[in-house]
């Protein structure tokens, strides 16, 4: 799927992702700043997550609920630097949960990643726009 899009579609951006019925561990691919986040946070409004959403940059993973009970992990590994700090975390578990995990950076844990996940990639093109591919 691609879609090219401004932030004022972001809301039915995400919808039009969640009804492509992506794996439940999504990988954000993209440059600091092209948008990763704030797409996420959009997802996670859409899935029902009700609670304020913010990046995980510190903390590595924040943890929402859902109002029709799932759970989404969302993951900025930014700060790291093995992934042997992502095995001390636990990262394991949360993949294998069979939760959504949404993933920035993930270049960072790349040999831990399961073998059934889906991209996203976005770039910030040159009127502002975003471009993203989902795979």
């Amino acid at each position: 799927m691609n879609i090219i899009f401004s932030l004022d579609q972001i809301q039915e951006t995400a919808e039009q992702i969640i009804t492509q019925k992506p794996k439940k561990i999504i990988l954000f691919n993209g440059e600091m700043g092209v948008g990763k986040t704030t797409l996420i946070k959009q997802l996670c409004k859409v899935l029902g997550v009700e609670d304020a959403t913010s990046s995980p940059t510190f903390s590595l993973v924040n943890e929402y609920h859902t109002s029709n009970n799932q759970t989404v992990y969302h993951f900025d590994f930014y700060r790291l630097n093995k992934e042997t700090e992502a095995l001390d975390m636990g990262v394991d578990d949360y993949l294998y949960s069979g939760n959504w995990c949404f993933i920035e950076w993930s270049e960072k844990i790349v040999s831990l990643l399961p073998d059934e996940t889906s991209t996203i990639t976005i770039e910030l093109l040159a009127d502002g726009k975003r471009k993203l591919d989902l795979t």
